[in-house]
């Protein structure tokens, strides 16, 4: 048994160098990357700074993974879409995480969560396109109904990403969501009459908790517009792969740009784990 499992991890791997090194441009990206990841790995563990390691660490199996999906599920990614999933990790995880790009750059969260609403999308329409075309299914969607289950597939990822980032918070005391400060609130709760009325605070130049004055020139909302506005932006990007993935499977390909993002059944001479398995089978 142990030889066996010795055998099939050296087979994996073997299959995974194959992938890994299919496409050199996205070779060169996820090398590139892997590189930078490394560097900034060392960099933290000199400075002890033992949970940036870990998310460094988790960076380079997260960076593996569009690769062992191609694998198990013997699918294609185009180039392109490889690329932008390994990219989306990196700016994600070391960029926003490790260099504090959430906090520089307000618009980072958004793009991000923009992003993968686009990807979450593309993966599930090309779950339904794939078993569409599948001789082992017998159901057909539509074009219409395709695009719409692309859109409702980003949106549970979104919405359980929410979840996450919730549990994160409230069980490890994480701050994922983000707080956000605004100057005027409404709430039933604060009518003096107790009725279901919204009560409106305008203008609200400074908060104070426990007698001490935050400064924060607001109101600070714990994070339920961060949450908002990441489903919202997630929503954003699935409707625009949605529209276009509709006129894709309506016309069925062709040279749509949108065929960069969809990912293909793999064709048997770069179904590596088979090759590599017949290879020491012979």
């Amino acid at each position: 048994m142990k030889k066996r499992n010795e055998r099939f991890s050296h087979k994996l791997a073997k299959a995974l160098t194959m992938e890994l090194r299919e496409h050199k441009s996205s070779f060169c990206v996820y090398f590139t990357l892997r590189l930078l990841v490394i560097i900034t790995a060392i960099l933290q563990l000199a400075n002890r700074n033992y949970e940036n390691v870990f998310l460094c660490i988790l960076t380079l199996f997260l960076l593996v993974i569009p690769s062992i999906v191609q694998l198990t599920f013997k699918v294609e990614l185009p180039t392109v879409l490889e690329i932008i999933i390994l990219v989306f990790i990196f700016s994600a995880e070391i960029l926003g995480e490790i260099q504090e790009f959430y906090l520089i750059f307000p618009f980072w969260d958004t793009v991000l969560h923009t992003l993968n609403g686009f990807l979450a999308a593309a993966i599930g329409f090309s779950m339904v396109d794939l078993l569409n075309r599948s001789k082992r299914v017998t159901f057909e969607l539509s074009p219409l109904f395709t695009a719409i289950v692309a859109l409702s597939f980003s949106m549970t990822i979104g919405v359980v990403w929410e979840f996450f980032e919730f549990g994160m918070d409230q069980i490890l005391g994480y701050d994922m969501q983000k707080d956000t400060v605004i100057h005027t609130i409404r709430s039933v709760t604060l009518d003096p009459q107790g009725k279901n009325i919204p009560f409106v605070i305008n203008d609200i130049q400074n908060i104070a908790v426990n007698g001490s004055a935050l400064n924060l020139d607001g109101y600070l909302d714990i994070g339920l517009i961060d949450t908002m506005q990441d489903l919202i932006v997630n929503f954003v990007g699935a409707t625009i792969f949605s529209f276009f993935g509709y006129f894709y499977v309506k016309k069925r390909g062709g040279n749509s740009v949108i065929s960069q993002f969809i990912p293909q059944k793999k064709r048997a001479d770069r179904d590596f784990l088979r090759i590599v398995t017949e290879e020491k089978n012979e």
